[in-house]
């Protein structure tokens, strides 16, 4: 008999292995077949009870039994900032709650449908990492440098910002600098697994550049109302860079890699969930996971550091203050009383005390933010302020040229993006920000002015 043939008698997915081994034994250490062969199994799955103790059937008894036993716990209950979140982000984020090993989640009031875990999904695991729970774009990140520029600059200088920023920057699928930059994180161990190895290379080439889809870098007005001692700067306007970018294909591989391995290693029970696949921290490919992870998170902080040299290098400016951070990206951090292993896709650390920057839009303010550790978020805040239809929905949606011009208008110029970016697909920031009031204080805004995308409609997840 092999896999359709049990399936049709009734041996449950969970089993089937358990049954193949009977089935070989029954046939070719006692010469059991045909119709005697579906008997025998038949039997095992009316009374599994009275064939545990079976030399050949024993083991498959077992499992019809375990199998029978076995209820999948109910979801574990999560947290939800902000109303205006769809249908399709609350489903992912119940499945997220069903793993067996959750202990905690929390929804951001900028989630959107993503893969797995939804974009603004925070998920907190015991002992276990879930690579799309991570993304695809590991550590994708946020850094804004303060310049020591006045304010007046973006305007009487615009023709050298705008040379810094199509000098200094690189965009979209593939995208590499024609001589390979330098950093520091090159020098890191990249032997720490066989996929981070063979990206060596690449991610050496695609070093200070950015992808497609929401991924930026733009000037603009940062405007600090009272003295900030952590950023080290006084009540003022200034100008500032502000990049989001992440780990590039390298990242991009590390996640395809370990998420292939999590799905091969998944239990029956949950192949409903395949995005969803999870690494146990103990095996050798979990902790291959965390340390390939870890290694793409110094990677997209070193693509932030280069991005920022030089497009400051080329402007001529000095960096005089800034903040940064993840938010795509997995954390170890102690919740009630317990170390767990805490996912933020899509959603900003925003533990007591610590900086963050979340962005608005192309036309919308992003905000500098000092957390306020609430643990019904496990310590988290918004991304972004998150979309609100699909790319396909914003090209067939809005005029990219007219959008432009309208911008323009308004003081602010495009060098490069496209239409599924244009501030229409988001949601409106201020209102995210004041759906998450008891997460963050607001420190500081910045306010674009100056913006380059990549223009060639690629997508990104995030």
């Amino acid at each position: 008999m092999n896999n359709s043939q049990l399936r049709r008698i009734g041996v449950p997915d969970f089993c089937i292995k358990s049954a193949l081994a009977a089935v070989q034994v029954l046939a070719k250490q006692r010469g059991v077949r045909g119709g005697a062969m579906k008997e025998r199994m038949r039997a095992v799955l009316a009374a599994p009870e009275d064939f545990v103790e079976d030399v050949d059937l024993g083991e498959f008894a077992r499992d019809i039994i375990e199998d029978r036993e076995f209820t999948r716990p109910e979801p574990i209950e999560y947290r939800t900032w902000g109303n205006d979140i769809d249908a399709g982000a609350h489903h992912q984020m119940q499945q997220s709650c069903s793993l067996p090993m959750a202990v905690g989640g929390a929804l951001m009031p900028d989630a959107h449908i993503g893969y797995g875990l939804p974009i603004g999904g925070v998920l907190a695991l015991d002992n276990a990492v879930v690579p799309y729970a991570v993304g695809v774009d590991i550590a994708c990140r946020m850094k804004l440098s303060v310049l020591d520029l006045p304010v007046a600059a973006l305007d009487e200088e615009f023709h050298r910002c705008k040379h810094a920023l199509e000098g200094g920057t690189r965009f979209g699928v593939g995208s590499t600098h024609q001589r390979p930059q330098q950093h520091d994180v090159m020098d890191e161990d990249w032997t720490v697994t066989r996929v981070t190895r063979e990206n060596k290379d690449k991610a050496w080439r695609q070093l200070g550049t950015s992808g497609s889809g929401n991924h930026f870098v733009e000037f603009g007005v940062f405007t600090l109302d009272v003295r900030d001692e952590e950023l080290g700067l006084d009540a003022g306007e200034y100008v500032a860079l502000l990049s989001h970018s992440g780990s590039r294909g390298a990242g991009a591989s590390v996640c395809n890699v370990y998420s292939s391995i999590a799905r091969k290693r998944l239990p029956k029970r949950y192949e409903d969930v395949q995005r969803l696949a999870w690494l146990d921290m103990d095996s050798e490919a979990g902790q291959e996971y965390w340390a390939a992870m870890n290694l793409m998170g110094d990677y997209a902080a070193a693509n932030h550091a280069v991005i920022h040299r030089l497009v400051s290098d080329l402007l001529g400016a000095a960096v005089i203050g800034g903040v940064e951070n993840h938010h795509n990206f997995a954390w170890k951090e102690m919740h009630g009383g317990k170390e767990v292993i805490v996912h933020r896709k899509g959603a900003t650390p925003a533990g007591a005390g610590v900086l963050g920057v979340i962005p608005g839009s192309m036309a919308d303010p992003a905000y500098v933010v000092r957390g306020k550790g609430n643990p019904a978020s496990l310590d988290s805040a918004s991304h972004g302020a998150g979309r609100r239809m699909s790319r396909t929905q914003a090209k067939d949606t809005y005029n990219f040229k007219a959008v432009k011009k309208d911008l323009a208008v308004k003081g602010i110029t495009i060098l490069s993006a496209g239409a599924d970016e244009v501030p229409g697909v988001y949601k409106n920031i201020d209102a995210v920000m004041g759906e998450q009031q008891d997460l963050v204080d607001i420190v500081a805004r910045f306010d674009p002015k100056i913006v380059k995308m990549c223009g060639d409609g690629s997508r990104a997840e995030d």
